[in-house]
């Protein structure tokens, strides 16, 4: 069985119908990748997943419960971590601090934060230059890093990146998707929404287009790399 599994869902915000009907799998292990246009869906696809929007209809399951129902802070309790569009994170506290606060699942377990903070700097040394620095005052690319390490301070087994190359310098989004493999090759699943569409469908397993609100497409990564109507639409080709 899928380590994730959407059927049918549907989400809406007030009037709007945001989500229509949205089936996926993620299976364990698995790079899944989410594309298509903005307003199409992909945030509020995850948003729907992680817990801080409720869907009208359909379920959501991970790990083979049922999640559609359960609070935000709950799901991340139960290994599904995201790291959110814009970054998100903690201005005014210490890339340290930020850490800890991603950690808050662990407890009180000490020497757990920071096996899992080293784990982060290990993926990231750049932030272990700064941990000591404010979060408001590092650049774009360290603060994405941050935000992505936060996710991890969890120990997910399911972690879900939005838009994590989004306003990022062609060196860094090379970093930091070489690095999401890595993540991967280390045990955790990815749920990828991703703007590159190239780059996501060339890292990913499998793939999923959103139109709408409603899968349009979905298969293996490299077919739909290489479909017409995928090139046409979200890769610049005629």
């Amino acid at each position: 069985m899928a380590l994730l599994e959407l059927r049918d869902v549907n989400t809406y915000y007030g009037s709007i119908h945001a989500l229509k009907n949205v089936s996926l799998k993620v299976e364990a292990g698995q790079i899944v990748t989410l594309i298509g246009s903005n307003g199409a869906g992909k945030t509020t696809t995850l948003r729907t997943i992680s817990g801080l929007l409720r869907p009208r209809s359909g379920t959501i399951t991970f790990n083979d419960s049922p999640i559609h129902n359960t609070p935000a802070h709950e799901i991340v309790y139960l290994g599904l971590t995201q790291s959110p569009e814009g970054r998100l994170i903690f201005p005014t506290l210490t890339v340290n601090e930020n850490l800890n606060m991603g950690g808050y699942s662990l407890g009180n377990d000490k020497a757990s934060v920071e096996s899992h903070r080293q784990r982060v700097y290990d993926l990231f040394p750049r932030l272990a230059q700064r941990k000591k620095q404010l979060g408001g005052t590092l650049s774009g690319g360290e603060q994405q890093m941050l935000a992505i390490g936060r996710a991890l301070m969890a120990n997910p087994r399911l972690l879900m990146l939005d838009e994590p190359s989004l306003g990022l310098a062609p060196l860094l989004v090379r970093m930091i998707f070489e690095t999401i493999e890595t993540i991967n090759q280390q045990g955790v699943t990815v749920l990828l929404v991703e703007q590159n569409a190239r780059a996501a469908l060339r890292l990913a397993d499998y793939g999923y287009v959103l139109e709408t609100g409603g899968i349009a497409l979905e298969g293996p990564a490299d077919e739909l790399l290489h479909d017409q109507r995928v090139r046409h639409a979200y890769l610049g080709e005629a």
